[in-house]
Formats: C-alpha cells, structure tokens, sequence
C-alpha cells in the first residue's frame, strides 16, 4: 500500500465535501496509483540574456480541447494547507502541463485565481518555492494557477514573448493559457471578476501580453523584470530591448490594471522596461506619478510610484528595487532567481490584484 495512502483520501474526502471534485480526483487517483510527486528539475544554463532562446520548436499536437488530469498527486499538504495537484490541458493545438493550488476554503464561495507563469529555467515547483505565493494564497483565500512551459516548445522553458505568432489574441501561447485559465474556472468554484495574471523575467513579459490580449478574462497584470507586450518580434529586436528597454507596439495602449516590479541593477531585462509596461498599462495615463521612497528591514530601498487616473483611481504601481538585480523581490532562497532582501512582490502584487477586480462579462 502506498505509505501516504490514508492521508490522500483523508484529503480526497475532505475536498469532496468543499465541493472541489477535481482536486479530490487528483488525490483518489494519487492514493489509488501510488504514483510518485512530481519533481521540480534542476536549473539549466539559460539562452541570450538569460530569458529569450529562439528555436523553431513543434508544438505538442492535442485531439482534444479538454484538459486530462495527470496520474499523480502532485505535493499534497495538510488539509490545512490546500492542496498542490497537476494537471494538463490542451486549446486543441497544442497541451501543457501545470499545477494548481487549492487553498483550505475552496468550495465554500468563488474564490479569486492568480495565474502565475515562470521563467526561463523555471517550472511551476520552483516558482512557487521562490514566490510563496501558495502561502499568501492560503491566507487570502486564492487559487493559484502554475502553467508549465515545455522544452520541446523552448529547450529554456521560456514563454516565447519575443516571437509575433505569441503575441495576439487567439493565438499561439496567449490563447493557449488563456484556455487553462478558463479549464480551471471551470472546473473549480472561481470568480470571474477576480482572475489574474503574474510573471517573472519571460512570464512577466508573457504575462502583460496576457493583459493586453484578454483584458476580458484578466482583471490585472504583474509584471516582476518583464517587458511590454509587443516590445519586440524576433530574437535581434528581443535582445535590443532586453539591453536597452522596449517600448510596446504602437506607442502606448490601454491595458489592464498592472503592478511592476524591476530592479534597477537588473543586468538581464534593462529597467527602463518597467517604465515601457506602465506606459502600456491601465495606469500609463498618469505622467506625474506620486513617489514615495522606502526601505525595507533588511536593508533594501525602493521607490513605489502610483499611477491614477483622472479620477484619483490608482491604476498602476511600478515599485523599483534600488540595487536589486534579475531576481523576484522579497522571495525565497528555496527557489530560484529571488532576492529575500526587496520589499515582498508577492504580498504587495496580491494585494493589488484584490483591489482591482475586473468590471463587464467574460468572454
């Protein structure tokens, strides 16, 4: 008998009776096939820069449009904790791999969904240990969604931000994610208004894309050491902007609400990319932002700027860690690309997206 058998459907039971039937699935199958986590992978060199590899990679073929659990339990916590379970899911071209946190409350009353896409290197294990977003989560009561990216779609793992075909509505990545995003809503008790997207370095560039091509789908966007959407089409115009900052396609647009984070020692994406994504962003309207300059206990200073609207509405906030390179702020040594000494990203990204739930129908 698997050892962690009484303890998945313990788990499985309790789920059931929240309500949350995928979740519980994932755990009968886990206790039934005695099947082993899944196990983050080591770090491997990263491309040019750090966050961009141009290949002509082949897409992994799907038949069907609808996600298909994986066969294991993925790393299951204490009931008290949630639950962190795989899955896998297709838009009919192509399929990925992700994770999913469901926190102790679920099934209770729709909760928020925070999607979170990784770096080059990265996969969803690591993303979440460096984060913490799992355990902000649990204490706000938020999904989060980890979508993998694969090595035979970029041998880097990273999201192709810099290639045209990534970069619309409906196609490519962005129509790819936003069919997971709507695969877990609707297999999971999630608010609609309350969907969100995050991303570090390729994710956080991916991530404004994301903003920019579904703001009917995602109410918010953080962008951690990312770029504006649109900000390059190929791997020469990537590693322009990627030097020297990338404006978005089109000059400025009107995006989603959005939150960045960069560094300004980032020696891999060039800080004034931060300045690209707010003039990209919901909040770009505002050209005298209110700054106010802070430190944290560890040491590290930063500046936080507020962008409103004409209103007074606080649209965007660009946070800019003084000495702080190509890592997420206020992370954990337990993952990858984190700088532990910045202000915490997770908790002031979280609270940004609770405060900025998205008006109008899904589509």
């Amino acid at each position: 008998m698997h050892p962690d058998f009484q303890r998945l459907m313990q788990d499985a039971t309790r789920l059931v009776r929240g309500g949350d039937l995928a979740a519980a699935t994932a755990a009968i199958q886990a206790a039934l096939n005695g099947s082993p986590a899944m196990q983050s992978t080591p770090p491997m060199p990263t491309g040019p820069g750090g966050i961009v590899v141009d290949v002509e990679a082949r897409e992994v073929p799907t038949q069907s449009p609808q996600g298909e659990p994986l066969d294991g339990p993925g790393e299951v916590p204490s009931p008290g904790d949630g639950a962190f379970v795989p899955g896998r899911c297709g838009d009919g071209r192509a399929q990925r791999e992700y994770k999913l946190y469901v926190p102790p409350q679920a099934g209770t009353r729709p909760l928020p969904l925070i999607v979170m896409l990784h770096g080059c290197t990265q996969d969803p294990d690591d993303f979440a240990a460096g984060t913490r977003m799992n355990e902000a989560a649990r204490r706000q009561g938020c999904f989060v969604l980890y979508p993998a990216q694969s090595q035979q779609a970029n041998p880097q793992r990273c999201w192709n931000w810099f290639k045209h075909s990534h970069q619309q509505r409906g196609r490519g990545e962005p129509a790819l994610l936003a069919a997971m995003t709507r695969h877990v809503m609707e297999r999971h008790n999630i608010d609609p208004a309350r969907v969100y997207v995050a991303g570090l370095s390729a994710g956080g560039a991916m991530a404004a894309i994301l903003g920019d091509a579904y703001p009917d789908l995602y109410a918010a966007a953080g962008v951690h050491s990312g770029l504006a959407s649109g900000s390059a089409k190929d791997l020469p115009s990537a590693l322009a902007a990627m030097r020297s900052g990338g404006a978005a396609a089109g000059g400025d647009l009107t995006g989603v609400p959005t939150i960045v984070f960069h560094g300004d020692a980032d020696g891999t994406v060039h800080p004034d990319n931060g300045h690209h994504v707010i003039r990209a962003s919901a909040g770009g309207v505002d050209d005298e932002p209110q700054a106010h300059r802070h430190q944290t206990a560890a040491g590290r200073s930063y500046t936080r700027r507020l962008h409103r609207s004409p209103q007074g509405e606080v649209l965007a906030e660009h946070w800019v860690v003084h000495g702080s390179g190509h890592a997420w702020a206020g992370g954990s040594q337990l993952g990858s690309y984190t700088d532990p000494t910045g202000p915490d990203a997770t908790q002031e990204m979280l609270r940004f997206f609770l405060e900025h739930p998205r008006h109008g129908p899904v589509s």
